[in-house]
């Protein structure tokens, strides 16, 4: 299949105006069709490296104040309606085994979240989880990592020590951990004992940062420490977020992330939005890089992530309605993805496309006038309702 767009964003450097995108694709019946698609851009799918897949519930969950840090939040989150009302459908027996069918169901609400605003990748923050739970899933939920919940909590979710967990990813994939969400004394003595631990290593992704100064930020810098940057869930709960200008001067590999919808945006589309209006002076461009290259580089993900050729198999191609591929993003919501591709296979976008392809139509649902997405997440919103006895709406679903 060939695409004829008005620009291809390849790299945050690199922009090709008015060419044509070949599709890579063994599902395609045949790879000469071509399409005018001349407005609309095409990026590569984005990354969202942060996220906690099983929380993706709706509303936000808390009482309308600051904490001075997280830890105080999520004893009062389990007193909120929304945590109450996810909890008629699901209850955290303290096993964090989320293959259990009902978890897998609410994780698989949060897969779909992630699809419908582009992103090929996911990064899950929970306790390592079988293998099952990283297989068929539509997109990437990344399974190459270890973790901790946070050195001020420690892994009371699961999981050994801070330090034995980093030991086990030998350097090899990230490590990852919350780390100083907030701005009390507790959220301030984090980074020390990060330090003290040898764990400010080039393949720590560490998570949130609030309470980082801008020596501390200027060390994570010089060590190769990724720091994921999730404003709207940080000014939501602790009123402040991350020195993102302190990252930017110091050159810290900064990555975007939305956490969950019980704290954060509904999707990476509006975590984008949320930043941009919040930070108006950072460029765009810079943003961008956020949810490709640099996520690329923090999550060791494969060098197909992050960046597109005009001869790929992923694939995500926007509606445009700004000149300025980085700009337009603004403007994009869920119904101005007209094809999203992974690993060769359509998962999201307009029907046309998909009439193109070799698929099984039992694999997918069909909504709208022309949309189509893999898999089945209505059968998911049915089983949830039933649950609950009332019409549940998620505002990151666009059916």
């Amino acid at each position: 299949m060939i695409i004829k767009v008005d620009s291809c964003v390849c790299t945050p450097e690199k922009i090709i105006k008015d060419t044509n995108i070949q599709i890579k694709s063994s599902l395609l019946k045949d790879k000469k069709i071509q399409f005018d698609c001349s407005d609309s851009i095409v990026y590569p799918p984005f990354i969202n490296s942060h996220d906690h897949l099983i929380s993706n519930w709706y509303p936000k969950a808390g009482f309308g104040k600051i904490y001075p840090n997280v830890n105080i939040w999520v004893e009062d989150m389990k007193k909120t309606d929304s945590f109450l009302e996810r909890n008629k459908v699901w209850i955290n027996d303290g096993t964090f085994d989320l293959t259990e069918p009902t978890a897998k169901q609410i994780v698989l609400l949060g897969i779909y979240k992630n699809l419908f605003s582009g992103c090929a990748v996911v990064q899950d923050h929970i306790p390592k989880q079988k293998p099952s739970y990283y297989e068929d899933n539509p997109i990437n939920v990344l399974e190459e990592y270890t973790q901790c919940h946070s050195l001020s909590m420690g892994n009371w979710w699961g999981g050994k020590s801070a330090v034995e967990e980093y030991a086990n990813a030998n350097s090899n994939i990230p490590f990852i951990l919350h780390l100083g969400e907030g701005t009390d004394e507790v959220s301030k003595k984090c980074f020390p004992k990060l330090k003290e631990l040898k764990l400010l290593k080039s393949n720590t992704l560490l998570i949130h940062g609030i309470a980082l100064t801008g020596k501390q930020i200027k060390e994570c810098a010089e060590a190769g420490t990724s720091i994921c940057w999730c404003p709207n869930s940080n000014f939501y709960l602790i009123g402040e977020t991350l020195d993102i200008d302190a990252c930017l001067e110091y050159g810290a590999n900064v990555v975007l992330g939305t956490d969950s919808t019980m704290s954060g945006s509904i999707n990476l589309l509006e975590e984008i939005k949320f930043a941009h209006r919040k930070f108006p002076h950072i460029p765009l461009k810079q943003i961008f890089k956020m949810i490709t290259t640099n996520a690329a580089k923090a999550l060791m993900l494969p060098e197909e992530y992050g960046t597109i050729s005009n001869n790929t198999s992923n694939l995500l191609l926007i509606k445009k309605h700004d000149q300025d591929p980085f700009r337009n993003l603004l403007q994009t919501q869920m119904e101005d993805i007209e094809l999203f591709i992974h690993q060769g296979t359509p998962i999201y976008g307009n029907i046309k496309f998909l009439n193109e392809f070799n698929i099984n139509k039992d694999d997918y649902y069909f909504f709208g006038k022309d949309r189509f997405v893999l898999g089945h997440p209505e059968k998911i919103i049915d089983s949830i309702n039933k649950e609950l006895g009332v019409k549940k709406d998620f505002p990151f679903l666009p059916f």
